[in-house]
């Protein structure tokens, strides 16, 4: 029978699931709107529909490398609880083992590909909203290769919470390639160089810090010169190869690198739920709220 617009408005308001999800299984049982609700039931969308104006902030991140690839993952959760189960673990891992076995190039093509079990990524992600109960997304995601002469570095913190990933050429060392990518966990550079940081970028801060020192009451002729040695640490601040390491601060990342004879060649790095709008709940009147009840 012909779906029309107002059956898919009718589902919509009764599961909460997506336009053409609605349409989908309105089209697949023939119109029947009982059904059509368990079909979405089924596929874990409605449960998850209903879900989706919640915040999920939470999660975890992972590195899988596989010779010569590498796959950096976040997934959110709504509760840091959830995020620490097996059920969760269990499906970061299998993504991850996805995303880098078929490689797709942004986060749309990677929930519409297809898994192993014949799902897509997305009603993956769904049925386990429906068996965990909590809003769960793919937030983020990115595959990065190498060659033969180069090392990936990865690193973890606090189970995940922080996830770091480099690639060093010029040595195929890991634990090296790991020490490099330990110091950015630690002390969050944002770019490799100075010659990375966007000429805007740097003009800014150099207008911010000339006014600065023209507040601080300084003769115009040594303004300058104090905003050049002040914008050197800026640099320090804001890219890897200026930072002091953090295994040795008497050294510059630089030099560290250097030494062992390679150079910096890419760092991703993720921490869980940067970026998101947190709520603020409330506990002690959440608690009283449910004890009125």
């Amino acid at each position: 029978m012909a779906i029309t617009a107002q059956m898919v408005k009718e589902l919509r308001e009764k599961t909460g699931a997506g336009m053409m999800d609605c349409k989908k299984a309105l089209t697949e049982t023939n119109g029947d709107m009982d059904k059509a609700i368990d079909y979405l039931r089924e596929k874990g969308m409605a449960k998850a529909a209903k879900k989706a104006d919640r915040i999920a902030a939470e999660g975890s991140a992972l590195i899988k490398t596989d010779g010569n690839n590498a796959v950096i993952i976040e997934v959110n959760s709504e509760t840091d609880f959830v995020a620490k189960n097996d059920s969760f673990k269990q499906l970061l891992d299998q993504l991850a083992s996805h995303l880098l076995e078929k490689k797709p190039s942004n986060l749309d093509e990677a929930l519409a590909s297809t898994m192993d079990s014949g799902s897509t990524v997305q009603d993956y992600i769904n049925e386990a909203i429906a068996k965990i109960g909590e809003k769960i997304t793919l937030r983020r995601f990115e595959i990065v290769a190498k060659s033969d002469q180069d090392a990936f570095g990865s690193y973890l913190h606090m189970g995940g919470r922080i996830a770091v990933l480099t690639v060093l050429e010029g040595t195929t060392d890991e634990d090296v390639a790991k020490d490099v990518a330990m110091h950015i966990a630690a002390v969050n550079p944002r770019y490799i160089s100075r010659d990375e940081v966007p000429q805007s970028e740097v003009d800014h801060e150099r207008q911010v810090l000339k006014q600065q020192a023209l507040n601080e009451g300084k003769p115009e002729h040594i303004v300058e010169k104090m905003v050049e040695g002040r914008l050197g640490k800026f640099f320090e601040e804001i890219c890897l190869l200026d930072q002091n390491y953090v295994k040795n601060p008497d050294e510059k990342v630089r030099e560290f690198v250097k030494s062992k004879g390679a150079s910096v060649k890419a760092f991703i790095r993720y921490e869980v739920g940067e970026g998101i709008e947190k709520r603020q709940d409330n506990f002690a009147e959440e608690v009283m709220n449910q004890v009125k009840k």
